[in-house]
């Protein structure tokens, strides 16, 4: 029980602290790992978590699992609307990527870490897999174009079961050796395993949507029952053939994300939360598992094929498949960097280590510390310095500095111009053109559509917003904005008008302004002649001197941190306001000296 709930604390505090910080949360749930494993041997008997001692057999197939519903997860992320874009990159990746990369993997685990063929072949098989228990984790961090986000996204999930397929069939071959081996036979019964797997996947994700429209899975069980079939699908799959329930999992993902399904968001949102438990425990338990016997067999030679997968392999297998491709070369190029590996090509090699050193193939018993080495060079490679390289490529975006204000009335459209004053990007959402008009005189930039429509999402990224102001006439649809997007972009980055007060909707959401006026009442203000100011704070003149100088009913807003962080003021908290802070007020005219 100690050591389960110190997983989950080392994980989930690497991931917190990776937010804090903008560090890499893969590389410091590694790093916490290894810590909590072979280092902490060297001080305490057996270290302070040991997986084989503290779960025995039960390791393998908490892996697998755990990798499983977050193959799932991906899946269920992977929409057909973001290959709009993506879709011909990732092909390309698929098609042309898998079997280059295959071939150049092969060759640099042959002739630079000096394995044996069948064991570079086999290797070589795993290592077109990009991680996409890693990519996830990465991309959350990064402010990069969303073609460069879908194509790594896509890539990873869609990659994975392919490595662990070509892992099957080398081992198949490998094992069959003799007059026995047939490369027909062998390739005939890969194929028919995932084909069947996928049918399986495709079967499950359709019955499920199609169940849950018609009421016949109550709302509460919903979730479980998504995951117990998961797992249940997973496992079939694997009993038939070892690894093809990689492609179930997947498979069922993708179908239920492109198929109209009741809860989605709700189910969206419990997989989201399980898959980041999951990776957090995962990267705390494999980094565990290593001691210093594996690490020591970690030989020199090993360096040169990490410098040539880094530098050769990918570059040239990207490269290659986006050859002649639309996708612009800062783009190709930023996507041939970034390729770190995870759990999945750990976990694959693993398993076929220790069964072909079973078989007696040389050279099997380097596979381990050689993928330890693999995910540890590209995590913190790729990592560190995504960045850095999207920086110089000049791919990376701005950051999530704007603020998206729905509804275009006289008051939201001045408070749009005087953010944008301060050097605030702003962009005004409403369904009515018309509405958005005032706006565009403003130079504002505008969005015509429904914020709550999952259309209007594809082309209006709402990750790039630290702020969202709910202020349209109808109350309900605040309130409705501030209850679906809240999950999604967080509830401390949403805002709302208050209703009025005969309105019938409370709803959830935080208010603005203290004296959480409704829409009506700041329109009358507006036609009564009330502006917006822009004070800075200073160390003779504090906020409490500024409340001292308000009058009329006059208040603050919100306020400007000098990191173009703005902070509203509502109905039940107030931000810390500091020197050098602007403080944005909502005043009535300057009465006239008697």
């Amino acid at each position: 029980m100690v050591k389960i709930a110190l997983i989950g604390l080392l994980g989930i505090g690497a991931q917190w602290l990776a937010w804090r910080t903008g560090r890499p949360a893969i590389a410091l749930m590694l790093i916490a790992g290894v810590l909590a494993g072979p280092v902490s041997a060297l001080f305490i008997d057996g270290g302070i978590i040991n997986p084989q001692r503290d779960f025995g057999a039960l390791m393998g197939p908490i892996i697998k699992l755990a990798v499983a519903v977050i193959l799932f997860e991906g899946g269920l992320s992977l929409n057909f609307r973001d290959l709009r874009l993506a879709g011909g990159p990732v092909l390309r990746l698929v098609v042309v990527g898998v079997p280059v990369g295959w071939a150049l993997g092969t060759a640099a685990a042959y002739y630079g870490a000096g394995l044996s063929l069948p064991v570079s072949a086999l290797f070589g098989g795993i290592l077109v897999v990009t991680g996409p228990t890693v990519i996830g984790p990465m991309l959350r961090t990064l402010r990069i174009p969303a073609r460069v986000r879908d194509t790594l996204k896509w890539e990873g999930i869609v990659n994975d079961p392919i490595g662990a397929l070509l892992a099957v069939g080398i081992y198949a071959y490998v094992t069959y050796s003799g007059p026995q081996a047939d490369v027909v036979a062998i390739g005939f019964d890969v194929v028919a395993a995932s084909l069947l797997a996928g049918l399986l996947g495709a079967g499950l994700g359709y019955g499920l949507t199609w169940l849950f429209p018609r009421g016949l899975v109550p709302e509460y069980l919903k979730a479980p029952v998504v995951l117990v079939t998961v797992i249940a699908g997973f496992v079939l799959a694997d009993l038939v053939k070892h690894e093809t329930g990689l492609i179930t999992v997947t498979v069922m993902g993708v179908v239920m994300a492109n198929r109209p399904m009741l809860s989605s968001h709700a189910l969206h949102r419990f997989k989201e939360d399980l898959a980041v438990l999951l990776v957090s425990g995962v990267f705390i338990l494999m980094p565990a598992t290593l001691d210093w016997e594996v690490m020591s067999r970690f030989q020199a030679r090993f360096l040169i094929f990490l410098l040539l997968l880094l530098f050769a392999v990918r570059p040239l297998t990207v490269l290659t498949s986006l050859m002649f491709s639309t996708m612009p070369w800062r783009e190709r190029l930023f996507v041939a960097w970034i390729a770190p590996r995870g759990v999945v090509a750990v976990a694959i090699t693993g398993l076929f280590a220790i069964r072909m050193t079973e078989f007696g193939v040389p050279d099997a018993d380097a596979l381990i510390p050689l993928s330890f080495g693999v995910v540890v060079a590209t995590i913190i490679a790729h990592g560190f310095s995504a960045r850095w390289v999207a920086r110089r490529l000049g791919i990376w975006t701005s950051e999530n500095d704007g603020v998206l204000i729905v509804g275009a009335n006289d008051w939201t459209v001045e408070l749009g111009a005087t953010l944008t004053a301060l050097g605030v990007p702003v962009t005004m959402a409403d369904t009515s053109k018309f509405a958005l008009r005032a706006a565009r005189k403003r130079d504002l930039s505008s969005y015509r559509g429904d914020v709550l429509d999952e259309v209007t999402q594809d082309h209006l990224e709402l990750g790039k917003f630290q702020q969202l102001i709910a202020a349209s006439d109808n109350d309900a649809y605040n309130a409705l904005i501030a209850a679906d997007l809240g999950p999604e972009v967080g509830h401390d980055r949403i805002v709302r008008i208050a209703p009025n007060a005969n309105a019938p909707v409370k709803g959830r959401g935080r208010v603005l302004m203290a004296s959480a006026p409704s829409a009506d009442e700041l329109l009358n203000r507006h036609a009564a002649g009330w502006t917006f100011s822009r004070t800075r704070m200073t160390d003779k003149f504090g906020y409490a001197d500024y409340r001292a100088n308000l009058h009329g009913g006059g208040e603050a807003v919100a306020v400007l941190k000098p990191d173009k962080r703005l902070l509203p003021f509502t109905s039940d908290a107030r931000p810390v306001v500091e020197p050098g802070d602007v403080v944005i007020g909502y005043l009535p005219p300057t009465p006239l000296p008697a």
